[in-house]
């Protein structure tokens, strides 16, 4: 790549932040010097999902100090995934690097994604082979989770998979064309094809503070990801309706032989109340499991907008465009 077609490039970096307040600006000073020797034009790109810290405040400096730095401010937390979507939706740079802010994405990796873009690949993945401190539960429950997503749906998504990624600007175009509001983007990158490639890594810890992924948010997240790309829970549950519809054919043929065939007295209060509550049990699965994509399609039926966004901020104007906006 000639010099003169390196210096009208530009990288775009969408980092989501969320109660960040001790990190933001270690990882913005660890940005830099990764970017140090790299011959093009970079932005950073900050969405805040609604922290109720001082995030935004230091954002804000950020801006006022570098104008290279821009800040997107939801008018409340609506979640990481929308965080990326949002960043991604307002990057133009000619590859986009999406990490999060809390240094477990390693910026030090930053010149070796765009080493492989220069190679030719449109999205350059990294794998996550472990972090350091992590809860051994995590790491079995990571490890499964991914193997039983590929094994029940069409789409294969890296296990380890990060949100550390980058991507050519022609496959972000791709990515905005998808408006699903349960978003597992990681299974939606693994389902727009273009020439990849993976890079490993080893996480280290937070530089501070807590990770803000409950279990509440990964059971969530887990779910969207086995709702979005795979119809075999819906499957699964009529197979077992079928298997116990059987099995109740074969209950009512031993009743009837019993009844009919024989002189025993059977009361069978026992079998009954224990067949009615296993029936309703799995009736109860059944419509669970029917009802949990019934309400995914009543929430993208309502089309409303996928986040709003209360503040722009960005040097070029000096003072931040205050706007309620809509994607």
């Amino acid at each position: 790549m000639q010099a003169s077609d390196q210096k009208t490039k530009l990288i775009s970096i969408v980092v989501p932040v969320y109660n960040e307040q001790e990190n933001i600006e270690a990882f913005y000073q660890e940005v830099l010097t990764a970017m140090e020797n790299i011959p093009y034009q970079f932005e950073i790109i900050f969405v805040d999902d609604g922290s109720s810290d001082f995030t935004p405040l230091i954002l804000d400096r950020l801006r006022n100090s570098d104008s290279r730095v821009k800040a997107i401010i939801f008018s409340k937390n609506y979640g990481h995934q929308m965080a990326l979507t949002c960043g991604m939706d307002n990057a133009y740079g000619d590859a986009v690097i999406t990490m999060d802010g809390d240094l477990q994405h390693p910026p030090e990796l930053i010149p070796t994604l765009i080493e492989n873009w220069e190679r030719g690949f449109e999205i350059v993945q990294t794998i996550r082979l472990d972090t350091e401190g992590q809860t051994w539960l995590k790491k079995i429950t990571s490890k499964w989770f991914y193997k039983i997503l590929n094994m029940i749906s069409n789409t294969h998504i890296y296990p380890g998979g990060a949100d550390f990624r980058l991507m050519d600007q022609k496959a972000v175009a791709s990515f905005r064309l998808f408006k699903e509001k349960a978003r597992f983007i990681r299974g939606m990158i693994g389902s727009i094809g273009y020439n990849q490639i993976s890079i490993e890594f080893i996480a280290p810890k937070r530089f501070a503070g807590k990770s803000k992924f409950s279990i509440t948010k990964m059971l969530r997240f887990a779910l969207d990801g086995v709702t979005a790309y795979s119809k075999t829970p819906l499957r699964l549950a009529f197979y077992i309706g079928v298997l116990m519809f059987l099995a109740s054919l074969g209950m009512v043929s031993y009743v009837v032989y019993v009844k009919w065939f024989t002189n025993e007295a059977v009361l069978g209060w026992a079998t009954i109340t224990a067949s009615i509550f296993f029936l309703g049990g799995l009736q109860l699965l059944g419509i669970g499991i029917i009802g949990e994509y019934v309400g995914r399609v009543f929430e993208e039926v309502k089309g409303r907008p996928l986040y709003l966004v209360k503040a722009y901020l960005q040097k070029e104007e000096n003072t931040a465009k205050t706007e309620d906006l809509t994607q």
